[in-house]
């Protein structure tokens, strides 16, 4: 028997936990061809997994339609045998950055969309969720208005598949409800779309993924840390002393012990207005200092400043971020600075601090 035809076979058998083939996410180890017997290890991240059965049997089942004769025989085991929290939650996700701001208006959208286009830029694997359920930007934002995510079942369970904007996995509620439609939802009902957004989407293999989180400290907010484990969070505010202090309430969410999500930086939007026909000239119209004032009080730093141009508008208007815009140097500057720097925190962040651990909320 082949052992790459095998592989081959086995590649069809999905994992629940994920959506992605079982070989794929290099849960298959130690497999070995004697005569007729194909045994080998099969690695889960607890051994109660409710699928456990089910995947053995389709686990035979792919390599015998391959090879009749076959006697498969699969041993299974923890991953996380011995673990003090094993996370099956999103593990073929690095890491999780919470784009936060205290306010309505600053550009958090904004800043999110072409974080993760100029992360993507840079060489890693970058997946966007449009956590703003009220108020959904990305679909305008990345040019996928109208368009709708496709089901596909794993196991009986109905899955959802993000779509794609350059290359880059993306959900938002503003790909199933219509563009007019009003959001009306209490708490428990927003907690359990985030909740599908995360734990039925079928998302690849990702080095980072950029939550867009609504404005304030609220029921998205506190789902999102009690769902998933938050690598850290990106703050945005512009230099006017009402949005630093917005801000600051929203980042003290993070900081709360029982939360203890650490802050990665801060992003200052619309730094100072800059008019195409004159690159070099800067209008400081909301002040200046409000992105350093609040690093220095997250005890971050500031990842980057934004200046307010015409064109990051036009490119989030029209579905083409400015990042994407050939002609934008100042605004793909910027963003890029915002990126490389987030890498650099992320990195020293994940040597200096143990993994975020999934909120436990007492009521």
């Amino acid at each position: 028997m082949d052992q790459s035809k095998i592989i081959r076979a086995l590649a069809k058998v999905i994992d629940p936990n994920t959506g992605q083939d079982i070989i794929t996410r290099s849960m298959i180890r130690d497999l070995v061809v004697e005569g007729n017997n194909v045994n080998f290890v099969l690695e889960l991240p607890s051994l109660n997994n409710q699928h456990k059965s089910e995947l053995n049997f389709a686990c035979i089942s792919a390599i015998q339609g391959v090879f009749p004769d076959a006697e498969v025989n699969v041993h299974m085991v923890s991953l996380n045998a011995g673990a003090a929290q094993p996370t099956t939650v999103l593990p073929q996700v690095k890491n999780i950055i919470a784009v936060a701001s205290g306010k309505g208006g600053v550009g958090k959208s904004t800043i999110a969309v072409n974080l993760a286009l100029s992360l993507k830029q840079l060489g890693v694997s970058v997946g966007i969720m449009d956590a703003d359920l009220y108020g959904p930007s990305l679909p305008t934002m990345l040019g996928l208005q109208g368009q709708r995510p496709k089901i596909q079942q794993v196991y009986g369970q109905p899955r959802i598949t993000p779509l794609m904007a350059e290359g880059m996995p993306v959900m938002s509620i503003g790909f199933i409800i219509e563009p007019e439609q009003a959001v009306v939802l209490r708490g428990p009902r927003l907690a359990g779309i985030i909740k599908q957004f995360i734990n039925e989407t079928v998302w690849p293999e990702l080095d980072f993924m950029v939550v867009d989180l609504p404005p304030g400290t609220g029921d998205i907010q506190l789902t999102l840390v009690q769902s998933v484990p938050v690598t850290g969070a990106i703050m945005v505010t512009t230099p006017q002393e009402v949005a630093v202090v917005d801000a600051v309430k929203a980042m003290n969410m993070f900081l709360l012990p029982q939360v203890n999500v650490p802050i990665l930086g801060v992003v200052e939007n619309m730094s100072w207005f800059t008019p195409k026909e004159l690159p070099d000239n800067k209008y400081y119209l909301f002040g200046q200092g409000g992105g350093k004032k609040l690093a220095k009080m997250s005890n971050s730093m500031l990842l980057g400043q934004v200046p307010l141009v015409q064109g990051i508008r036009e490119g989030g208007d029209s579905g083409q971020p400015a990042v994407l815009q050939e002609d934008d140097r100042v605004s793909s500057e910027a963003f890029r600075t915002v990126a490389q720097n987030t890498l650099r925190q992320v990195a020293l962040r994940n040597e200096m601090l143990a993994p975020t651990q999934i909120v436990k909320m007492k009521h």
